[in-house]
Protein backbone atom coordinates (compact mmCIF):
# COMPACT_ATOMS: atom_id res chain seq x y z
CA UNK A 1 0.00 0.00 0.00
CA UNK A 2 1.04 3.41 -0.93
CA UNK A 3 1.44 5.22 2.21
CA UNK A 4 0.76 9.63 2.21
CA UNK A 5 4.31 11.08 3.32
CA UNK A 6 4.04 13.76 5.57
CA UNK A 7 6.17 16.48 7.09
CA UNK A 8 5.32 18.20 10.36
CA UNK A 9 7.08 21.63 11.18
CA UNK A 10 6.54 23.14 14.76
CA UNK A 11 8.47 24.09 17.27
CA UNK A 12 6.65 22.78 20.10
CA UNK A 13 7.63 19.08 20.67
CA UNK A 14 4.78 18.39 22.84
CA UNK A 15 2.35 19.42 19.23
CA UNK A 16 4.58 17.16 17.14
CA UNK A 17 3.85 14.29 19.26
CA UNK A 18 0.76 14.85 19.74
CA UNK A 19 0.19 14.92 15.63
CA UNK A 20 1.82 11.21 15.52
CA UNK A 21 -0.30 10.02 18.33
CA UNK A 22 -3.60 10.86 15.81
CA UNK A 23 -2.30 9.66 12.58
CA UNK A 24 -0.08 6.63 14.28
CA UNK A 25 -2.40 3.70 13.66
CA UNK A 26 -3.08 5.00 9.72
CA UNK A 27 -1.57 2.17 7.78
CA UNK A 28 -1.57 5.28 4.57
CA UNK A 29 0.27 7.74 6.28
CA UNK A 30 3.39 7.84 7.10
CA UNK A 31 5.67 10.82 8.87
CA UNK A 32 8.41 11.15 6.98
CA UNK A 33 10.04 14.19 9.03
CA UNK A 34 9.30 16.53 11.68
CA UNK A 35 11.20 19.34 12.26
CA UNK A 36 11.15 22.09 15.32
CA UNK A 37 11.93 25.08 12.80
CA UNK A 38 11.24 26.20 9.02
CA UNK A 39 15.16 26.70 8.45
CA UNK A 40 15.30 23.02 9.63
CA UNK A 41 12.69 21.76 7.03
CA UNK A 42 13.88 23.81 3.87
CA UNK A 43 17.96 22.52 5.14
CA UNK A 44 16.08 18.42 4.21
CA UNK A 45 14.52 19.09 1.54
CA UNK A 46 17.66 17.72 -0.33
CA UNK A 47 16.92 14.08 0.66
CA UNK A 48 13.30 14.42 2.30
CA UNK A 49 10.46 14.73 -0.42
CA UNK A 50 6.93 14.92 1.99
CA UNK A 51 3.93 15.14 -0.40
CA UNK A 52 2.32 16.77 2.54
CA UNK A 53 3.56 19.65 4.48
CA UNK A 54 1.77 19.95 7.77
CA UNK A 55 2.52 23.38 9.84
CA UNK A 56 2.17 26.17 12.34
CA UNK A 57 2.36 29.64 11.98
CA UNK A 58 3.64 30.79 15.00
CA UNK A 59 7.71 29.60 14.82
CA UNK A 60 10.94 31.73 16.06
CA UNK A 61 12.81 32.85 12.80
CA UNK A 62 11.34 32.38 9.88
CA UNK A 63 7.35 32.15 10.02
CA UNK A 64 4.76 29.16 9.20
CA UNK A 65 3.61 31.90 6.58
CA UNK A 66 6.76 32.94 5.67
CA UNK A 67 7.78 28.98 4.67
CA UNK A 68 4.76 28.75 2.69
CA UNK A 69 5.43 31.50 0.58
CA UNK A 70 9.18 30.35 -0.31
CA UNK A 71 7.51 26.58 -1.00
CA UNK A 72 5.07 28.13 -3.17
CA UNK A 73 7.49 29.62 -5.30
CA UNK A 74 9.82 27.03 -5.15
CA UNK A 75 8.36 23.83 -4.24
CA UNK A 76 4.74 23.85 -5.69
CA UNK A 77 4.43 20.54 -5.73
CA UNK A 78 4.44 20.00 -2.10
CA UNK A 79 0.61 20.65 -0.73
CA UNK A 80 0.60 22.51 2.90
CA UNK A 81 -1.76 22.12 5.56
CA UNK A 82 -1.83 24.53 8.40
CA UNK A 83 -2.74 23.60 11.90
CA UNK A 84 -3.09 27.19 14.28
CA UNK A 85 -4.38 28.29 16.99
CA UNK A 86 -4.41 31.91 14.89
CA UNK A 87 -7.61 32.07 12.73
CA UNK A 88 -7.85 35.35 12.12
CA UNK A 89 -8.99 36.07 8.71
CA UNK A 90 -5.82 38.02 7.74
CA UNK A 91 -3.68 35.18 8.40
CA UNK A 92 -5.96 32.59 6.33
CA UNK A 93 -6.36 35.06 3.30
CA UNK A 94 -1.87 35.24 3.50
CA UNK A 95 -1.86 31.45 3.35
CA UNK A 96 -4.63 30.89 0.74
CA UNK A 97 -2.58 33.57 -1.33
CA UNK A 98 0.61 31.43 -0.43
CA UNK A 99 -1.40 28.18 -2.04
CA UNK A 100 -2.26 26.38 1.12
CA UNK A 101 -4.62 23.79 0.59
CA UNK A 102 -6.31 23.26 3.29
CA UNK A 103 -6.05 25.56 7.22
CA UNK A 104 -7.56 23.80 10.51
CA UNK A 105 -7.55 25.21 14.18
CA UNK A 106 -5.21 23.36 16.66
CA UNK A 107 -8.45 22.02 18.14
CA UNK A 108 -9.61 19.75 15.24
CA UNK A 109 -10.27 16.41 15.60
CA UNK A 110 -8.59 13.01 14.87
CA UNK A 111 -11.71 12.48 12.27
CA UNK A 112 -11.29 16.03 10.89
CA UNK A 113 -7.76 16.37 10.46
CA UNK A 114 -7.72 12.65 8.67
CA UNK A 115 -10.36 14.09 6.53
CA UNK A 116 -7.88 17.03 5.57
CA UNK A 117 -4.72 15.36 4.74
CA UNK A 118 -6.82 12.60 2.36
CA UNK A 119 -8.39 15.53 0.59
CA UNK A 120 -5.62 17.38 0.27
CA UNK A 121 -3.92 14.19 -1.15
CA UNK A 122 -6.33 13.66 -3.94
CA UNK A 123 -5.72 17.39 -4.71
CA UNK A 124 -8.37 19.10 -3.12
CA UNK A 125 -9.13 22.05 -0.99
CA UNK A 126 -10.31 21.41 2.79
CA UNK A 127 -11.47 23.86 5.32
CA UNK A 128 -13.82 23.15 8.10
CA UNK A 129 -16.90 25.00 9.40
CA UNK A 130 -15.09 26.96 11.48
CA UNK A 131 -12.69 27.98 9.35
CA UNK A 132 -15.09 28.36 6.16
CA UNK A 133 -17.53 30.81 8.11
CA UNK A 134 -14.12 33.09 8.60
CA UNK A 135 -13.22 33.32 5.13
CA UNK A 136 -16.84 34.10 4.30
CA UNK A 137 -16.98 36.69 6.66
CA UNK A 138 -13.86 37.98 5.18
CA UNK A 139 -15.09 37.76 1.99
CA UNK A 140 -18.44 39.62 2.28
CA UNK A 141 -16.61 42.45 4.37
CA UNK A 142 -14.32 43.09 1.33
CA UNK A 143 -17.36 42.94 -1.10
CA UNK A 144 -19.32 45.88 0.81
CA UNK A 145 -16.03 48.25 1.43
CA UNK A 146 -15.50 47.85 -2.63
CA UNK A 147 -19.00 48.58 -3.10
CA UNK A 148 -19.49 51.37 -0.45
CA UNK A 149 -19.10 54.91 -1.79
CA UNK A 150 -16.38 57.16 -1.32
CA UNK A 151 -17.64 59.08 1.65
CA UNK A 152 -14.79 61.35 1.59
CA UNK A 153 -16.66 63.13 -1.88
CA UNK A 154 -19.88 64.01 0.55
CA UNK A 155 -17.14 66.60 2.32
CA UNK A 156 -16.86 70.13 1.02
CA UNK A 157 -13.49 71.39 0.67
CA UNK A 158 -14.10 73.72 3.55
CA UNK A 159 -15.58 70.42 5.87
CA UNK A 160 -12.29 68.69 4.98
CA UNK A 161 -10.24 71.32 6.19
CA UNK A 162 -11.96 71.71 9.62
CA UNK A 163 -11.61 67.71 9.25
CA UNK A 164 -7.89 67.61 8.99
CA UNK A 165 -6.83 70.27 11.37
CA UNK A 166 -9.03 68.77 14.26
CA UNK A 167 -7.50 65.05 13.67
CA UNK A 168 -4.38 66.60 13.98
CA UNK A 169 -5.27 67.06 17.76
CA UNK A 170 -6.26 71.65 16.72
CA UNK A 171 -9.00 72.68 19.10
CA UNK A 172 -12.28 74.39 17.60
CA UNK A 173 -10.39 77.64 18.93
CA UNK A 174 -7.15 76.65 17.25
CA UNK A 175 -9.20 75.93 14.08
CA UNK A 176 -11.11 78.97 13.85
CA UNK A 177 -8.48 81.33 14.02
CA UNK A 178 -5.98 78.88 11.44
CA UNK A 179 -9.14 78.82 8.76
CA UNK A 180 -10.58 82.59 9.27
CA UNK A 181 -13.95 81.57 10.62
CA UNK A 182 -15.72 81.58 14.13
CA UNK A 183 -15.86 79.02 17.00
CA UNK A 184 -19.81 78.13 16.02
CA UNK A 185 -18.61 77.89 12.19
CA UNK A 186 -16.16 74.94 13.18
CA UNK A 187 -18.65 73.29 15.17
CA UNK A 188 -21.92 73.39 12.50
CA UNK A 189 -19.23 72.18 9.93
CA UNK A 190 -18.32 69.53 12.37
CA UNK A 191 -22.42 68.24 12.96
CA UNK A 192 -22.40 68.35 9.60
CA UNK A 193 -19.66 65.93 8.61
CA UNK A 194 -21.19 63.99 11.35
CA UNK A 195 -24.46 63.61 9.74
CA UNK A 196 -23.74 63.08 6.40
CA UNK A 197 -20.60 60.57 7.26
CA UNK A 198 -23.18 59.02 9.58
CA UNK A 199 -20.97 59.15 12.50
CA UNK A 200 -21.85 59.08 16.18
CA UNK A 201 -18.53 61.09 17.92
CA UNK A 202 -15.49 63.08 17.89
CA UNK A 203 -13.54 60.27 17.93
CA UNK A 204 -15.41 58.66 14.99
CA UNK A 205 -14.68 61.88 13.02
CA UNK A 206 -10.91 61.22 14.07
CA UNK A 207 -10.60 57.85 12.92
CA UNK A 208 -12.66 58.45 9.71
CA UNK A 209 -9.92 60.86 8.73
CA UNK A 210 -7.00 58.90 9.65
CA UNK A 211 -8.77 55.24 7.92
CA UNK A 212 -9.10 57.60 4.46
CA UNK A 213 -5.35 59.17 4.69
CA UNK A 214 -6.82 62.39 5.55
CA UNK A 215 -4.41 62.64 8.57
CA UNK A 216 -1.56 60.14 10.09
CA UNK A 217 -1.59 58.44 13.67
Amino acid sequence: MKKIRIALVDDHSIVRDGIKALISDEKDIEICGEYPSAKEFLNSLDTQKPEILLVDIAMPGMSGLELCENLHKGHPEIKIMILSMYTEDDFINKAIKFGVKSYLPKNTSKVELLTAIHNVYEGKDYFNEEISAIMLSSYVKQIQSDESPDKVSLLTKREKEVLVHFAEGLSNQEIADKLYISIRTVETHKTNMMNKLELKSSIDLVKFAIKNNLAEL
